[in-house]
């Protein structure tokens, strides 16, 4: 696949009426803001993961059936996906200051409708507003690189992206630890009450005037130009294809773990198998480390080890059920391998136009969103006809044709023509 000139689109771009640049101004940004976006991006993430171990308990405490109760994961989800379309773009129109702190109080508001839902119905509709408001999470990191100086905004990408992979590995492991301690309504009253703490000393800690609004654009136009920015950048388009795998790739391991691990011969609880999530937190590391080697100009080999990384990862995880230690390395390398590459994609892309950060790394995240769909969907669907084995190879296929796509176009995957 050859490149078909950065150069050219650049110029597009800076021709084109409806994408209008301002000059970006790197913000105070110490550490002890930087850990406060990782633990905002972190605890807004999770709550799409808190359920996953909650179901058959909220099945029998609603008296849901199990096809209904099955629809609290898909519509947190669609919820999901469609916040990343429709709410991330306003972080280019309004103050991301404001817009951070009210997305995060509507938040509260759903999780409180979750925790107090009497029936089916409440229930779902609060799953599926925590889904689309939990979104706040790309804002967020948007946000954070737009106060980065551009020299260290691989490594403040890197730090705020390890607190978003500890939030969803570890929200599994918390939710269930919650539950059995209080019920399952607890999980969802203490991250309400821990949204609004954080709203609250956001609104006090990030500058006043931070994020302002780059865009002139209607809210119709801002949707449009995320569109028009995927048809006219090609570093976009090839990113944005890298997420898709890679999390398909992830998505496939952390949907479909559970299941032989919970046969013969381990026979884990579901709190044991929960507790995968802290060897996978592991991967929090390689974000970090990405970040830098980004900064370095190193994109491109980080981008291609990482990949090779993740098809080698499948060996050792199809020898779970025989081996305990072969489950614990695959799991790391899969993990540090998918957030090494998560975090490469994010950074060059919003490098590409930082005044339309929030449109990119939005739109960026809705193709994150259709690879883990279609990794969950394939590997449980494969599972149940060839066993782990299949699920190993679905893994794998994933994971092989990230690692050709990045052969095939290498030359350009750092955003460098010939």
């Amino acid at each position: 696949m050859p490149c078909d000139g950065q150069a050219v689109t650049r110029r597009q771009f800076e021709t084109a009426p409806e994408f209008e640049t301002a000059p970006e101004a790197a913000l105070p940004l110490s550490r002890g803001i930087v850990l406060l976006f990782a633990v905002a991006c972190g605890a807004a993430v999770a709550n799409v993961y808190f359920s996953q171990p909650l179901l058959v308990t909220l099945g029998h405490d609603l008296a849901m059936s199990p096809a209904l109760i099955g629809s609290v994961v898909t519509l947190t989800h669609v919820g999901y996906g469609l916040g990343l379309f429709f709410l991330v773009p306003l972080g280019d129109m309004a103050d991301r200051r404001r817009l951070v702190v009210l997305q995060l109080l509507l938040l509260v508001g759903a999780l409180t409708v979750v925790a107090t839902a009497r029936t089916a119905g409440m229930l779902l509709a609060g799953m599926a507003a925590t889904g689309l408001l939990a979104v706040v999470t790309q804002t967020l990191v948007a946000f954070a690189a737009s106060m980065a100086p551009a020299a260290n905004r691989g490594r403040v990408v890197g730090l705020v992206t390890s607190g978003v992979v500890v939030g969803i590995l570890l929200a599994r492991t918390a939710s269930g630890v919650m539950a059995d301690l209080a019920g399952w309504r607890s999980v969802y009253l203490a991250s309400a009450v821990l949204t609004a703490l954080l709203a609250l000393v956001l609104h006090l800690v990030l500058p006043r005037g931070s994020g302002t609004p780059r865009t002139s654009l209607r809210y119709g136009e801002l949707l449009r130009s995320t569109v028009t920015l995927f048809a006219r950048e090609r570093l976009l388009r090839l990113r944005a294809l890298f997420g898709l795998l890679v999390f398909a790739a992830f998505s496939t391991l952390w949907s479909s773990v559970a299941l032989p691990l919970s046969e013969a011969p381990y026979f884990l609880s579901h709190s044991a198998i929960g507790a995968l999530g802290l060897i996978g937190a592991a991967g929090a590391l390689a974000a970090s480390v990405a970040g830098r080697l980004n900064d370095r100009g190193l994109s491109r080999q980080t981008t291609g080890t990482a990949l090779a990384l993740l098809a080698v990862s499948w060996v050792p995880l199809a020898f779970t059920r025989s081996s305990p230690a072969a489950l614990i390395v695959g799991v790391i390398l899969l993990d540090l391998a998918v957030q090494a590459v998560h975090v490469t994609n994010q950074t060059l892309i919003y490098a590409l136009r930082p005044d339309a950060g929030s449109r990119l790394i939005g739109g960026y995240m809705v193709f994150y969103s259709i690879g883990s769909a279609t990794g969950a969907i394939a590997a449980t669907t494969l599972y149940t006809v060839g066993g782990w084995g299949a699920v190993c190879a679905l893994g794998a296929t994933f994971s092989c044709l990230g690692l050709a796509l990045w052969a095939v176009t290498r030359r350009c995957a750092d955003g460098v023509g010939d």
